[in-house]
Parts: C-alpha cells; structure tokens; sequence
C-alpha cells in the first residue's frame, strides 16, 4: 500500500513538475524580463527574423534562425503567399512548432514586419493564443543586458501542429466586393509616397504608381515608435480612429506583397478590431490589372 501511494505521489509530483516548466499562455506580446526566466521551458520556441550574418554573430540563446521563405510560398507568379494546410503543417515542424508549443517571435535590427508575417502565419494555423512577440526585438533585449550566444540551437523537428486554419486572408474579387460595403475599410500600410502616388509600387514587370480607390493610408512604420516597440494602447486607438477604423470595424489591410500590412493587423488584433490581408497585395492588384488612384494626381 505505501508502495503504491509512494508510486501514486511522484506520478502527481512528475505531472505538477512537467506542467510548471511549460509556459502558461501569455499575451499578444512579451517583455525581455519574460522571455528571459523562461528560456530553459521545454515548451517554449524562439524564432529570430533577420540578417542570416547578424544572426550567426549573436542571437537569444535558443533561438531557431527562420526566413519568411520558411513560412510562405511563390504561387501563381505572386510572392509571399500562404502555404496550404498540409505544407504549412509541415514547414511548421520542421521549426520544431508541434501541438505544445509556445512560440516568441523577436526581430533583430528593425524587421518587424517580417516578425509579424511569421506571427500572423502562426495565427492564421490557429496558434494565436500561443504565439507573442518580444516587443522591441533583440535591440531592446541586449539593452537590457540579456544574454546572448553565437551558437545555434541543436535541431529539433516535430510532426508539426494540428492546424486550426482561421479565415485569416482574403483575395481580389473579396477586396473589390467589400472595399465601399458598409462596416468595412480597406487599408493601404505601404509608405505614404506609394499611396499618394509619388513613387511606383506594384509587381516588378509592371510598376504602378497610387492605391486602391478607396483605401485608407495606415501606414506600418506608425504602429512602433523610434525605439521599434508597439506604440501605447491610447496612440494606436488614435491612430485607427484617424482613419476611420473603429472596434466595430472589419478591416482589410494590404501593403507590397502581404508583410508590412502584418504589423498594422497586429496592432489591430490587439485592439479587438476584426481584421484580415489581401494577400498578394498590390503586388497581386496590378497582376490582375485593378484599378488605381493617385492622390499625387488630384
């Protein structure tokens, strides 16, 4: 009999254990003082977004080095594209991401849109609730005086997740059908010399200069400040607001190719604002000949 509650204790002691060392989930972003006493969690996945020779030079210690190529895929002449279940599930495992993981995305330098591509994919896959920024990317890290190593991690595939795949980008014709619909806002995250129309945009064999009539300029560098850390809660609200972007509000951003509109959609996500990409963009647009207005021309 003792045998067996002795047995029975350390099961329960074994499980209390296994269930501290995983990380509770966190919210849409995380502070290096986080990230920093959870950096032995077996759980925890830490992916870098940056130059390959920065990242040999010095990264957080575990970090995997990921390419936006490693979470998208060229389809139908358009870059930048979201994979299909299937190849997302695997390209997913082999970043070692499986049904436990808790995934830190973090930026070196100033990447933060491809920070938040790599997390809107992880979203998209139905790891939202999973998956946080470092706010402020490696910069605010070794600020801090976080420790950093040259030395990659030891690889670590999985099966990958089970996919929970939300209606998380939309096309052309959903763009033409919804930019003036009642409720709905389009929003352009490129530069404002692109939206205006002072500089051409668009596919490489077709460079065209404005927006998409009736777009909104929002631009992504407006949602951090200089130090690159998301602006506070009241300036974004501001922000959306200027553009006519309310909570109540269904938004559809686009920028080149479906990156730097990724960091407004985050910003929206953490404001509650219901929010999708045009993925494609106005790479996508000027692919299939919609048309453009310049305010440059008005």
């Amino acid at each position: 009999m003792k045998r067996r509650f002795a047995l029975a204790l350390a099961a329960l002691l074994l499980a209390a254990a296994q269930a501290s060392a995983s990380p509770k989930p966190f919210a849409m972003t995380v502070d290096p003082q986080w990230l920093d006493s959870h950096l032995s969690d077996p759980c925890l996945v830490i992916l870098h977004l940056g130059k390959k020779e920065e990242y040999d030079q010095r990264h957080i210690p575990g970090a995997r080095f990921v390419r936006l190529s490693d979470i998208a895929v060229d389809r139908d002449e358009q870059t930048l594209q979201m994979p299909d279940s299937a190849d997302l599930k695997r390209r997913l495992g082999a970043l070692g991401i499986g049904n436990d993981s808790h995934v830190v995305v973090y930026f070196g330098k100033d990447w933060v849109s491809p920070a938040t591509r790599v997390i809107y994919t992880l979203y998209a896959a139905g790891l939202g609730e999973r998956v946080a920024l470092l706010d402020g990317g490696l910069d605010e890290w070794t600020r801090l005086g976080k420790p950093v190593t040259a030395r990659p991690p030891q690889a670590a595939a999985s099966p990958g997740p089970d996919l929970a795949l939300r209606p998380a980008v939309v096309d052309a014709d959903f763009v033409r059908a919804h930019v003036r619909k009642a409720g709905y806002v389009l929003a352009d995250a490129r530069a404002r010399v692109y939206y205006d129309g002072i500089e051409p945009s668009g596919d490489m064999r077709k460079l065209r200069k404005g927006h998409i009539p009736g777009a909104v300029s929002l631009p992504f560098t407006d949602v951090v400040g200089l130090d690159n850390k998301l602006k506070p809660r009241a300036e974004l609200e501001a922000m959306f607001r200027a553009a006519g972007i309310t909570p109540a509000s269904h938004l559809i951003v686009y920028c080149h190719i479906g990156q730097q509109a990724t960091a407004v959609l985050f910003a929206a996500r953490m404001l509650g604002i219901d929010a999708v990409l045009y993925d494609g963009s106005f790479e996508d647009w000027t692919w299939r000949d919609g048309p453009v207005e310049a305010r440059a021309n008005q």
